[in-house]
C-alpha cells in the first residue's frame, strides 16, 4: 500500500511539473510572436488552434485580395462633418463674392459719379451765388461776423482752382504728347503706364492733404493763433498739385490711346495683363475687414477713373474720323476687353482673399452702410464737410483734376459755333443737372435704407468721427507720458496678476484711458476685432492684460477708416 501510494503522488508531480513547462513555453512563445509584431490587422494574420503557436496564412496575402481590399474598402464623411460643412460653405461664400462685390461696385460708382457731377454743375452755380453775395454785400449791410460762409469760401476757392488750372492746361498740346508718346518702344510704354498707375495714387494721397490744408486756413477763426504759412501760399501749392495731377491723368489716357490705335494690340493685351499682376500681390496678404474696405474703396475709384480715360479716349479718336459713328464700333470690342479683365480681376481678387481669411461676404453690406453713412452724415445740420471731400478722402477719389482734364479734352474736341450750338450747350448742361438731381435723389433714399438696415441711426447724432478720433489720439498721447507714483504702483499677489482692477483709477486716468463714447449697437456691427486681441483682453476698461497693465486705444471704426489709413495690412 505505501509503495502504490508513493507511486501516485510521483505520478502526480511529475503531472504538475510537465504543466508548468507547458505553461513556461506557451508564456515564451506568446513573448517571441509580440516581439515579432505579430498581431492581427487587416485580417492578413491568423490564429490557428494548434498547441504549437499562431503561424501566418501565406494565402491570405496574394495581390488578388490586396486589389480586391483597395476597390471595395470604404469611408464614411460624416465622421468629420464640421471640416466637410466648412469647406461647402466656403465654396458657397465664393460664389456669392461676384453679386455682393458687384453691389458694391455698382453703388460706389454712382457715389462717384455724383461727386464728379457736383464739380460741373452745382459748383459753378454756388460759385456765382457766393459772389453776388460778395458783390451785394456793401448795399445789404453786415449781417453777421463772416463775409461768407465757410462751404462758400470753399466753393469759391475750388472755383478758382478749377480757372487758373484751365487757363494753364490750354498751353497743353495734346497732339504732341500723343506722337511722342507713339514714338516710344512697347516696353517703355508698359513701364510708363506702370509707373502713372502709382504716382496717380501717391498724387491722390499728398492731394486731399493739400486741398484739406487750403480749406481749413481759409475758414479757421481768425480768434486762434495762427499756426500756418497763410492762404496764398496754400492755394498756391493747391493749383499746382490739380495742375501736375492733370498733366499726370492726361500722360496716362494718351498711353492708353496709343495701346488703342497700335496695329497688332500688344501693348494693350500688356496693360491688361498688368491687372493680373495685381491678384499676386493681394491675394496672399493677411487682410482684416478694415484693409479689405480700403481694397474695395480703391477698386471703386480706380474702376471709375478707367471710364472717365475710356470715355477721353473714344472722344479722341471720335473727332480724329470726323465723328464717324462706324467708328465706335471698331473701339467696342477694345473698351469691352479692358472692362472685363477690370471686372474678373476684381472677382477673382476678393473671392480669394474672403476664402484665405475666413471673411464671410456679409461685410459687403457692412461696407455699402458705411458709405451710405457718409452721404446721409453730410445732409444733416452739423455736417463738417462735404459730400465730394468725404468720398475723395474715404475712396481716394479727387474729382477736380480728372474733370479738369475732361474739360479740357471736350473744348479742344468739340467746336462750338452760332446760336444753335450755344443752346445744346446750355440744354446739356440742364440735362447734366437733372441727371444729378436725379442720382443724388436715389442715392439718398437707397443710403436711407442701408442705414437703417445696419441700425446706424443713432451715430447720425454722436459727434464726427475726425473730432473723436483727434481727441482719443491725443489723450492716448497724454498717456503715454503719465507715470505713477511708487505709492501708486499697482499691487501684485503672489501669482504675478495685478490687482489694479480692485482699486478704483485717479480721475485722471479714467478720463486718459479710454475716451467717453455713445454705446449703440451700430458700433459692435462696424467695429472689426482682432481674433489674437479677444483672446488676450481679461478686462477691456481697465485694460488687464497677463501680468501688465495697459492703456487700450480704441477699435478702428468703418467710420474713421478712409483710403489712406494704415491698417496694418502685412505678409505672414
Amino acid at each position: 500500500m505505501a509503495d502504490s501510494l508513493s507511486s501516485g503522488l510521483g505520478e502526480e508531480q511529475e503531472k504538475e511539473k510537465e504543466d508548468r513547462e507547458r505553461g513556461k513555453k506557451a508564456a515564451k512563445t506568446e513573448k517571441t510572436n509580440e516581439k515579432d509584431g505579430v498581431t492581427e490587422t487587416l485580417a492578413f494574420n491568423d490564429k490557428n488552434g494548434d498547441s504549437k503557436g499562431k503561424k501566418r496564412n501565406l494565402s491570405d496575402l496574394s495581390l488578388v485580395r490586396f486589389i480586391t481590399t483597395e476597390l471595395t474598402r470604404g469611408y464614411f464623411l460624416e465622421h468629420n462633418e464640421a471640416k466637410y460643412t466648412e469647406r461647402r460653405e466656403r465654396v458657397y461664400t465664393c460664389l456669392r463674392i461676384p453679386k455682393e462685390l458687384e453691389k458694391l461696385m455698382t453703388f460706389g460708382f454712382f457715389l462717384c459719379l455724383d461727386a464728379f457731377l457736383y464739380v460741373f454743375t452745382l459748383l459753378p452755380l454756388r460759385v456765382i451765388l457766393a459772389l453776388l453775395r460778395l458783390i451785394t454785400l456793401p448795399c445789404c449791410g453786415l449781417s453777421g461776423s463772416r463775409l461768407l460762409q465757410p462751404a462758400q469760401v470753399c466753393d469759391v476757392l475750388k472755383g478758382f482752382i478749377m480757372v487758373l488750372c484751365y487757363s494753364m492746361m490750354s498751353y497743353v498740346d495734346y497732339s504732341m504728347m500723343y506722337h511722342l508718346i507713339r514714338g516710344q518702344s512697347v516696353i517703355k510704354l508698359y513701364i510708363i503706364y506702370n509707373m502713372l498707375e502709382v504716382a496717380d495714387r501717391l498724387f491722390s494721397s499728398f492731394g486731399q492733404d493739400i486741398l484739406d490744408a487750403l480749406y481749413w486756413t481759409a475758414t479757421e477763426p481768425k480768434e486762434k493763433k495762427r499756426a500756418h504759412i497763410g492762404v496764398i501760399p496754400h492755394f498756391l501749392m493747391a493749383v499746382l498739385y490739380v495742375f501736375l495731377h492733370a498733366i499726370l491723368i492726361m500722360v496716362q489716357a494718351t498711353t492708353l490711346n496709343v495701346a488703342f490705335n497700335s496695329h497688332n494690340k500688344s501693348l494693350l493685351t500688356i496693360m491688361m495683363s498688368n491687372n493680373f499682376v495685381e491678384i499676386k500681390g493681394s491675394v496672399f496678404k493677411k487682410f482684416e475687414k478694415n484693409n479689405l474696405f480700403q481694397m474695395s474703396n480703391s477698386d471703386i475709384k480706380e474702376r471709375f477713373t478707367n471710364y472717365i480715360l475710356l470715355l477721353i479716349v473714344c472722344l479722341r479718336n471720335m473727332e480724329q474720323f470726323s465723328w464717324n459713328p462706324d467708328h465706335l464700333w471698331v473701339l467696342f470690342p477694345d473698351v469691352v476687353m479692358v472692362i472685363a479683365s477690370e471686372v474678373a480681376v476684381d472677382v477673382v481678387k476678393h473671392a480669394f482673399i474672403t476664402k484665405f481669411n475666413d471673411i464671410s461676404a456679409d461685410v459687403y453690406g457692412e461696407y455699402r452702410a458705411s458709405l451710405a453713412f457718409d452721404l446721409v452724415s453730410s445732409r444733416q445740420k452739423n455736417a463738417y464737410t462735404d459730400y465730394s471731400d468725404s468720398v475723395s478722402r474715404r475712396m481716394g477719389f479727387i474729382p477736380l483734376p480728372l474733370a479738369l482734364l475732361l474739360i479740357r479734352v471736350v473744348t479742344s474736341s468739340v467746336k462750338i459755333q452760332g446760336s444753335l450750338s450755344f443752346m445744346c450747350v446750355l440744354l446739356f448742361y440742364l440735362g447734366m443737372i437733372t441727371l444729378k438731381v436725379l442720382n443724388s435723389i436715389v442715392l439718398l433714399g437707397t443710403s436711407c435704407v442701408f442705414v437703417k438696415e445696419a441700425n446706424m441711426e443713432e451715430k447720425l447724432s454722436d459727434p464726427p468721427p475726425s473730432v473723436v478720433s483727434s481727441r482719443a489720439n491725443s489723450r492716448a498721447h497724454r498717456t503715454k507720458h503719465f507715470h505713477t507714483s511708487p505709492q501708486q504702483e499697482p499691487a501684485t499677489d503672489k501669482g504675478g496678476i495685478s490687482l489694479a482692477a480692485d482699486n478704483p483709477p485717479p480721475p485722471n486716468v479714467a478720463e486718459t484711458s479710454d475716451p467717453i463714447l455713445p454705446k449703440s449697437d451700430s458700433d459692435t456691427f462696424l467695429t472689426t476685432p482682432d481674433e489674437e486681441d479677444d483672446d488676450k483682453i481679461i478686462n477691456a476698461d481697465t485694460g488687464l492684460e497677463g501680468d501688465r497693465l495697459e492703456h487700450r486705444t480704441p477699435k478702428k471704426d468703418l467710420l474713421e477708416i478712409d483710403r489712406f489709413t494704415i491698417c496694418g495690412n502685412r505678409i505672414d
